[in-house]
């Protein structure tokens, strides 16, 4: 007997706050990554963990924010706090290595495939690791072509990104590069969700239909999203942003760490032109039609 599944219990509220957060997180995740490449090498590192970090946050959130819609009718819904924990792990550390790779290396075709596949396969870990922290009285079974379109949805969107971290310039071509990420994220999760049936236990106890995501995951939901506001914080007020569509100018941002340059040297008079024949024409006449004086 299989389960009645309703991913849209709060109607367009779970969806669009998803789509929202997953814009966010790609958001700055896309403009750590691009000043870690326009900035001085020594703080390349920072700026790569904080858009890794940002990325995996947001996409966690998303998810978890979706799941709140996701009910099933003939059961209550809870979630192992460990097991989810660790999916937000996945998601950091599988799509940092995708994001260090092109922060070091390039966008080269020999490097962006293999990003972009550790960062979908991490994104597509994140949802399944998340979705198998589910306690129910029943269990999931999945349509395994639609599981494989949404792996293929994450990878795709995970190389995307990457190469828009690095090649578009400008707040406004990150702005718009965002909002795509966030609908193949949102795209990814929904694909993963539609694949999904539940096959429910024969006994079922007298407790149906509650609504426990809600009081589980809203706690945990706090840490990510307030990390995504202090991320955002620190690139609104970075000292080193120059203005003029967000990009940085790296003379401009490191013009206050050199030293001032040496002053002219200076042109001594008595010094002849380069030209022969200016010099000769320069030359002073010897006086009473003496030697020529020659005072070089």
């Amino acid at each position: 007997m299989y389960g009645t599944v309703d991913g849209f219990s709060y109607g367009a509220a779970t969806p669009v706050a998803a789509y929202l957060m997953a814009c966010l997180g790609a958001a700055l995740g896309l403009r750590c990554t691009a000043r870690s490449v326009r900035n001085r090498p020594s703080w390349k590192p920072g700026w790569l963990a904080l858009g890794s970090a940002s990325i995996g946050s947001g996409i966690w959130t998303m998810h978890f924010i979706a799941m709140m819609g996701f009910h099933v009718k003939e059961t209550p819904i809870s979630f192992d706090i460990p097991i989810t924990l660790l999916s937000l792990a996945v998601a950091i550390v599988v799509v940092g290595i995708g994001v260090f790779m092109v922060g070091y290396r390039g966008t080269s075709r020999a490097v962006l495939l293999p990003a972009g596949v550790f960062t979908g396969l991490g994104v597509a870990g994140m949802h399944y690791i998340g979705m198998s922290a589910m306690r129910m009285q029943g269990h999931l079974e999945y349509s395994v072509p639609t599981v494989l379109l949404s792996v293929l949805i994450a990878v795709v969107a995970g190389t995307a990104a990457l190469w828009a971290a690095v090649t578009i310039h400008g707040f406004r071509a990150s702005l718009g590069s965002s909002m795509v990420m966030g609908v193949a994220a949102t795209g990814m999760h929904y694909t993963g969700m539609a694949a999904v049936r539940v096959r429910l236990d024969d006994v079922l106890s007298a407790s149906v239909g509650g609504k426990a995501p809600v009081s589980l995951i809203l706690p945990l939901l706090i840490g990510p999203v307030v990390f995504l506001v202090i991320a955002g914080t620190i690139i609104m007020f970075d000292p080193l942003l120059v203005l003029g569509e967000g990009e940085w100018n790296e003379k401009q941002a490191d013009s206050r760490h050199r030293p001032p340059p040496p002053p002219p040297r200076p042109v001594w008079p008595s010094r002849p032109p380069d030209d022969p024949v200016r010099a000769r024409e320069s030359r002073p006449a010897p006086p009473h039609g003496g030697q020529e004086y020659r005072p070089w």
